[in-house]
């Protein structure tokens, strides 16, 4: 991990050959490191804003206050600081006792540097996370459409599909969503759980053209332990995990006819049977389904089942594509310039009357999903606190942006046909090792072209081992 060099570390301790052992160790590293042998007079400096601490390393036993006492009232008043204990007691108990207290960590003395070190470094980490969450939440929150936090936009276009959305959310009546890949049709998914009434539950969505059709069953429906070679543990299905929620179907004209049948059938019976298993069960997940494609050319072309489309077509919603929302770009442009200036950890204000009119005449044949990589590009790369025109992406970067099919997989040396037969489970870790690599280890990205939450895919990695 990366050292943070500007990091204060506050220690405590009336050892004062300690104090100095670890002075000029996290000193030696870059760290500032201020000293006090006296829990009180540091609690004073620090609630007085004199000393700021990122850390604070204490001891447990100190004369006038100890180290418990010492977190209880920093706990008061600065609730966010991590206070790292250092005890000489290896009870199970007064371990206990003071991660219950607020303690960040537990050491031991005689102290192991190195692994002292390593507990500084995860909560400075911490520190960071909590920051970044916080002005995140603050950017979402400042912003409110309908009732939505982080809803953003104000064309008519964008306005009629979010009214309809609102309208139909309190329904049981399935919902089909159309638009262009990058368009926004999750957040009319997320607006119709947000104000129904499955808005407590958790809301799933997974992309059904990202996962191979052999996984895709498996997630959608679960199966039992043994089910199929490499199947060694039972697994819940997206249907029954999204129980009481919301379950959004991405890119439903992508499904294999078998798949379509099978979905129809649980629309219509609200029952579920995981692969490998006789029982059905019950499930009560709201399921909106969403497409890029005509699904009626489709059903005339005999690619997607007549019944299944009528079924899901009670209420259509169009999402129009951001070249027909031109009123939205600009308000878009300044929420992701916001976001990314927080994540980056840079200044950047606003744009130049050059960019923003090169923002405004783009066609944006990516949707918000290429607007949002071009401002990210733009703040990462930005030499000013004003973007400029030069500063966004040319033409020829633009076009870079735009959605294309995903190479197969034997273009990327994973065909099936001639190789030997491989479990399912280590065919869906090639292919989320082969999106993650893609994506450069970026966890966010990766979870956007899997079609699932982070989360989920966290989950997927620790299972898999994956780094």
């Amino acid at each position: 991990m990366k050292l943070k060099n500007t990091s204060t570390i506050v220690l405590i301790d009336d050892d004062l050959d300690l104090l100095d052992l670890l002075s000029s160790f996290f000193k030696q590293r870059g760290y500032k490191a201020i000293a006090f042998s006296n829990a009180e007079e540091a609690l004073i400096e620090i609630e007085n804003k004199r000393t700021e601490a990122d850390v604070v390393i204490s001891d447990l036993k100190l004369p006038v206050m100890s180290g418990m006492e010492f977190i209880k009232r920093t706990r008061k008043s600065i609730p966010s600081l991590p206070i790292i204990l250092m005890t000489a007691e290896g009870s199970v108990e007064t371990a206990v006792e003071a991660i219950e207290t607020g303690a960040y960590d537990f050491v031991l003395k005689p102290l192991h540097i190195p692994q002292l070190l390593i507990s500084v470094q995860r909560a400075l980490h911490l520190n960071e996370v909590q920051t970044e969450n916080t002005n995140l939440k603050s950017l979402f929150q400042g912003q409110d459409f309908m009732g939505l936090k982080g809803v953003i936009g104000k064309s008519q276009g964008f306005k009629k599909a979010m009214e309809l959305a609102k309208r139909v959310s309190s329904s049981q009546a399935n919902i089909l969503i159309s638009g262009e890949s990058g368009s926004g049709k999750e957040v009319i998914a997320k607006a119709v759980h947000e104000l129904g009434d499955k808005k407590d539950g958790p809301f799933i969505a997974i992309n059904c053209s990202a996962i191979p059709e052999n996984l895709l069953e498996s997630e959608l429906f679960g199966h039992a332990k043994g089910a199929f070679t490499g199947a060694n543990d039972k697994k819940i299905g997206l249907f029954e995990e999204a129980n009481k929620g919301t379950l959004f179907l991405d890119e439903i004209g992508d499904l294999s006819l078998p798949l379509q049948a099978k979905l129809l059938r649980v629309l219509q019976e609200r029952k579920v049977k995981r692969i490998g298993e006789n029982q059905y069960r019950d499930i009560s997940a709201r399921i909106i389904c969403a497409t890029h494609k005509d699904l009626r050319k489709e059903v005339s072309e005999g690619k997607f089942r007549e019944d299944l489309y009528f079924r899901l077509n009670v209420i259509p919603i169009y999402m129009p594509p951001l070249r027909e929302r031109r009123d939205d770009v600009l308000p878009l442009s300044e929420y992701f310039l916001k976001k990314f200036s927080l994540m980056n950890n840079v200044s950047v204000k606003g744009f130049s009357k050059e960019a923003i009119q090169k923002l405004e005449g783009h066609e944006w044949k990516g949707n918000v999903r290429e607007l949002e990589n071009a401002i990210e590009r733009a703040v990462v790369l930005a030499t000013s606190d004003i973007l400029q025109a030069e500063d966004l992406p040319t033409e020829d970067v633009f076009k870079k942006d735009v959605p294309q099919n995903e190479e197969s997989f034997s273009k990327k040396g994973l065909s099936f046909e001639d190789d030997k037969p491989v479990t399912l489970d280590e065919l869906s870790k090639k292919y989320i090792q082969h999106i993650f690599d893609k994506n450069g280890g970026a966890k966010e990205q990766t979870a956007k072209d899997l079609g699932i939450d982070r989360k989920t895919l966290y989950r997927k990695l620790k299972e898999m081992n994956l780094n």
